[in-house]
């Protein structure tokens, strides 16, 4: 089960993508960014981001540390922006906390040559969970004392938006991702991972998705 912590202070939203995330204290005394039920894609990105971010993290990959924060309605009331303060009133109870890389870089292909084995595991990772958001308009990969971090898996698992039109056998298409030029051997990749991705294993992740996320889904 994830942590629970409560949230303190409202510091600022993030407005680089659609759904207004932002940046938010708790009682933990952790700096995190906050992901919105309420928000304009819906409680479906949050459960795409704790089963894709949590999988990876135990396949090897470097993912933010995830934990389920409270928000109290009361914590909007003083925020100027309406729109940010009208999600937040919108979003009261369990939200979705990524742990906050102060100082992180966002990556960029063309200044950071990534390692060629994380690369291919990357790429593999995303043709599983189906992560379409990985490209080079928008990486999602961050540089952190030297090392490289997945975030925002929110568009992974795509299928889960319309269960009656989705095709489990529909190829992954990895000819816009970031990572493909550097990946030297994505076969060998899968190899290695595929046999860790066991019943067991997606049952756990699975679980650490709050019930009430999957009310009325």
């Amino acid at each position: 089960m994830l942590e629970k912590i409560a949230a303190t202070r409202y510091v600022t939203p993030l407005r680089e993508g659609g759904s207004l995330p932002g940046v938010v204290e708790a009682d933990d005394l952790g700096t995190y960014v906050v992901k919105f039920r309420e928000a304009g894609q819906g409680r479906r990105v949050l459960v795409a981001e704790i089963i894709a971010a949590e999988l990876g993290r135990r396949l090897g990959l470097r993912t933010p540390e995830l934990k389920l924060i409270d928000l109290d309605p009361q914590l909007g009331v003083r925020e100027p922006d309406e729109e940010v303060q009208d999600l937040l009133k919108a979003s009261t109870g369990l939200n979705l906390a990524i742990d906050f890389l102060p100082g992180a870089l966002g990556f960029d292909p063309l200044g950071w040559i990534p390692d060629p084995v994380f690369a291919s595991r990357t790429v593999w990772f995303d043709g599983l969970i189906h992560n379409v958001d990985r490209s080079w308009r928008n990486p999602n990969l961050l540089v952190w004392h030297r090392d490289t971090w997945l975030i925002d898996h929110g568009a992974s698992l795509w299928f889960h938006h319309n269960w009656r039109t989705a095709d489990p056998q529909r190829p992954f298409d990895a000819s816009d991702h970031v990572l493909a030029p550097f990946a030297a051997d994505v076969a060998a990749a899968g190899d290695d991972l595929a046999g860790r991705v066991t019943r067991e294993l997606l049952d756990e992740v699975t679980a650490l998705v709050p019930d009430e996320w999957l009310d009325g889904e």
